[in-house]
């Protein structure tokens, strides 16, 4: 069997399994975890490479799932990555009640393709031509969310980063992984199969607190320190700092306040905010971010408040590798012809893949298979074969490309590719930015 008959077989394999493939989709749509809490849905993981009698190591970074197809030769590893967790969403038609957690941003189809890329590559036999190895590697805590549950998961020695491929790095788990491919679903541009951005916004995440002074709101308001009043201040403040950011780094900056105050007569002497910095490199998030700071410290000092900014590290800007983004989108256009793939612009949104990308050959195309905003109760997965199987066979192809000749290609990859940083330096840089400041406006 030739590479052409094989990308053909592996392409028939994955139709003939849509029904499971798309099946494990709408399971895991119908019953949303958040992040470090995936333990439901990495068992659908762990049963389905149980299903096709494959090794898999579990519990990584809390709830990964590691599964390996072993290849005929020694070679390079190459991951096909889906992320298990969803997002909260109030309101959204498949969210859960108690937590309102949804997959408004397709998780669930992420993990449904790699899986049917583990079907594809492995009923087709196709590992048997290739040198190398296959990881399918579902992943936690991708939506960098309920930031005040994984502070305690850290307070508590259970993970030491909020994100998820963070938290597996520090544990080793991408030690013996080369380069790694995923995809996410998308809902723009429409009428297309495969969407591909350059470069994605990496951000800092930052939780703060005012403090103030309670009195009778009524009687004796000039007896209190308006935290609220002082955090209103700062918000005002960002949004003039906003015509200082460049147009070309993409800065966003979206606080919200998640406790405005006690009791209506009485002065909010507690007020807390969450809010991320954004920007497309990390220069520019450290520029954005000592400005924010600036602005945050404005508002207790008009006040004669305190305020506490605790920082901590959200994801690094994703650096998409040319070479791999040029083998996967050949095998796209094969697939699905030209017309139907297209690269557009940088993405203001942020994935912890661009932690990854960081380190190793990395890459996160798009294969639009969804309608409606994401992270928003109208996201919908509009078109299962392209959310399920495009990405099933987009990858696997893409596989086979990269491990057949004695894993040439993958092998050119890597050594062409420059990591930005060590895993020593990566842990590192991440660890410089834990830190916490109180500034007393009052003692001024």
């Amino acid at each position: 069997m030739n590479i052409q008959q094989l990308k053909e077989r592996i392409q028939e394999v994955v139709i003939a399994h849509r029904s499971e493939i798309e099946g494990l989709g709408d399971k895991i749509l119908a019953a949303p975890e958040l992040g470090y809490k995936e333990h439901a849905t990495a068992r659908l993981v762990m049963d389905m490479a149980d299903k096709y009698g494959l090794p898999y190591e579990s519990g990584l970074g809390v709830t990964g799932v590691k599964i390996w197809l072993k290849g005929a030769k020694p070679g390079p590893t190459v991951a096909l990555v889906g992320e298990l967790d969803a997002v909260v969403v109030e309101g959204h038609p498949n969210a859960d009640p108690d937590t309102n957690a949804a997959h408004a941003c397709g998780h669930n189809a992420q993990v449904a393709g790699i899986m049917g890329a583990m079907i594809g590559l492995h009923e087709s036999r196709a590992m048997e031509s290739l040198a190398g190895n296959v990881v399918i590697f579902a992943v936690p805590a991708e939506e960098y969310v309920e930031i005040e549950y994984r502070s305690g998961l850290r307070k508590q020695g259970k993970i030491t980063y909020l994100g998820g491929k963070p938290e597996l790095v520090k544990g080793g788990h991408f030690d013996d992984i080369d380069c790694v491919v995923m995809m996410h679903t998308a809902s723009a541009p429409e009428g297309k199969t495969i969407a591909m951005s350059p470069s994605h916004n990496g951000f800092i995440a930052k939780l703060i607190k005012y403090q103030g002074k309670a009195a009778h709101a009524g009687g004796g308001p000039h007896l209190g320190i308006n935290a609220l009043n002082a955090a209103q201040i700062s918000l005002n403040a960002i949004n003039a700092l906003r015509e200082t950011f460049k147009d070309e780094d993409s800065v966003r900056v979206h606080p919200i306040i998640t406790k405005g105050g006690e009791l209506v007569n009485v002065i909010p002497s507690e007020v807390t905010m969450e809010t991320y910095v954004r920007a497309k490199t990390v220069e520019a998030i450290a520029d954005a971010d000592k400005k924010l700071d600036r602005a945050l410290k404005a508002g207790a000092l008009a006040m004669g408040a305190k305020v506490e900014i605790q920082t901590l590290p959200g994801f690094l800007p994703v650096k998409q590798d040319p070479n791999l983004q040029a083998l996967f989108m050949d095998n796209a256009v094969a697939l699905f012809g030209e017309d139907q793939c297209e690269e557009i612009g940088h993405s203001a949104g942020s994935t912890d893949l661009g932690d990854i990308s960081q380190l190793m050959p990395a890459i996160h195309p798009y294969a639009v298979g969804a309608s409606g905003n994401g992270h928003s109760v109208s996201w919908r997965i509009s078109d299962k074969e392209k959310a399920y199987l495009v990405p099933a066979q987009t990858m696997a192809l893409t596989v086979v490309d990269l491990l057949k000749d004695g894993a040439a290609a993958a092998k050119e990859i890597i050594e062409q590719h420059e990591p930005v940083m060590s895993k020593e330096e990566y842990l590192d840089f991440l660890d410089s930015l834990f830190r916490t400041e109180v500034f007393d406006g009052e003692a001024l």
